[in-house]
């Protein structure tokens, strides 16, 4: 049976290995349960790597018929292996021990080195441990299947972001539609109600016709001119010509879309600054919409990257500046050890620091309680009263980088320097208390027709 199967069909969706110890998820897909457990672990939700649906169970049940025929598989790669005279053949996946991992002191195949067992490990030729059982370290070697997992995950929170917004976008245009179609429906009632009126008083008055009808026979003797002036007092309205019985179509449809979309500013705040998540250093915690950092402990597990802060508790703005006049406000009255700035883009990522305008960073901090400005050497600043909000501007083409308090707009710091290279903003915490970009008003104008020549 097994011989029968594509090996895709054995192998788990994450390691791409053949299963083991395979589990079922209710979404009827399956893992090996280390990969399910790791993918997890990263993610923070119980969700199916496959097709994102919500695990029902903490503990999938084991797929013991997968199992089995993994197990049949393997036994068969053994027998094969055995028979080509290829030496001791791996219980696990039935391949040659071809490699040798120095970590475990211990023969393996390759798809063992490649798998989740071996993967950290220091492995190679078993010619070569047989004579010396010395291994040189490849240090630079990232772990390919944590990245895999790491993009899934990434993957699966940025789509679940996106979904989540939209779904906000989708709520408010359902209630937007059903409050313009109520107020359409009211204005139905009044109309209907005033014709209705109209209705009742045309009835009355035509239940007098028959008095009428008889005072006109009588008049039809009487003079001309006397009868039409009669005649004409007693006359009915003509019911197509009742005001204010037709429904207000230009009210409900003129501009619609822009009157709506003006509207949804109070749900699409703008904010000048988003964070980059693939720059935040592992202990750091960003909010959904990227515009909120604090510290956390412990940190995640993540991935070494170039672009990533891997010593220090750090994060960029997600947008590199390469002119023109910029400015932001940071709200950081709950924090009480933080840097807020601007830094290069080629700032070192893999070691400590200063943040100071020699290594390419131009900041304001707070720490130990004392505000300072992080130049060579740093320059205390007296601040009458604690700051709640700091206001950051980067005129890149003059060359300045300025600090104030936006509540009474006090300049506390001006930095001088000559850009030669895109800066991006720079955020430093190690407070559970979160600093945070506040948005910018969006003001919407209509730009006017130019008149028409005569």
């Amino acid at each position: 049976m097994s011989s029968s199967l594509p090996e895709e069909d054995l192998s788990c969706p994450v390691c791409c290995d053949i299963f083991r110890d395979p589990v079922l998820l209710s979404c009827s897909h399956s893992f090996c349960r280390g990969c399910l457990q790791r993918f997890w672990e990263v993610s923070r939700m119980r969700d199916c790597p496959v097709c994102r649906r919500r695990a029902s169970r903490r503990s999938p049940p084991c797929n013991l018929a997968l199992k089995n025929l993994c197990e049949a598989v393997l036994q068969g790669r053994r027998a094969a292996a055995a028979a080509a005279g290829v030496g001791t053949a791996c219980r696990l996946h039935g391949q040659a021990l071809k490699l040798f991992c120095a970590d475990e002191q211990l023969p393996v195949c390759p798809m063992c080195q490649a798998s989740n067992a071996h993967k950290a490990h220091e492995c190679c030729p078993a010619g070569v441990a047989a004579q010396d059982r010395k291994v040189q370290p490849d240090t630079g070697a990232l772990s390919i299947n944590k990245l895999r997992i790491t993009t899934a995950c990434q993957t699966q929170l940025t789509e679940k972001r996106i979904r989540d917004q939209f779904l906000e976008f989708h709520h408010f245009l359902r209630e937007e539609e059903e409050a313009r179609v109520s107020t359409l429906k009211e204005e139905e009632e009044k109309r209907v109600l005033a014709v209705k009126e109209r209705d009742r008083d045309l009835r009355s008055r035509m239940a007098s016709l028959v008095d009428i009808i008889r005072i006109t026979e009588q008049e039809m003797a009487a003079d001309d001119a006397e009868m039409l002036q009669v005649r004409v007092q007693n006359s009915l309205p003509d019911p197509e010509g009742f005001c204010g019985s037709l429904i207000d179509e230009a009210k409900h449809l003129s501009n619609l879309k822009f009157h709506v979309w003006e509207k949804m500013q109070g749900i699409a705040p703008y904010s000048p600054v988003t964070l980059d998540p693939n720059t935040a250093h592992p202990c750091l915690s960003l909010s959904e919409d990227l515009t909120c950092v604090r510290y956390m402990s412990p940190s995640r597990s993540l991935p070494n990257s170039p672009e990533r802060f891997r010593v220090s508790a750090e994060v960029l703005g997600s947008v590199a500046v390469a002119g023109g006049t910029h400015t932001w406000e940071v709200e950081v009255g709950g924090s009480k050890d933080w840097i807020v700035g601007v830094a290069s883009a080629s700032v070192r990522r893999d070691a400590e620091v200063a943040a100071r305008p020699e290594n390419g960073f131009w900041t304001l901090c707070l720490r130990d309680g004392t505000y300072r400005a992080m130049a060579s050497p740093p320059r205390t600043l007296l601040v009458g009263r604690k700051l709640r909000r700091l206001a950051v501007r980067l005129d890149q083409d003059a060359g300045q980088v300025s600090f104030s308090s936006p509540s009474d707009g006090h300049i506390l710091h001006v930095f001088t320097h000559t850009f030669t290279e895109k800066v991006l903003p720079y955020f430093y915490t190690q407070s559970d208390r979160p600093l945070k970009i506040l948005p910018k008003p969006v003001v919407i104008s209509v730009k006017e027709n130019q008149p028409l020549d005569s």
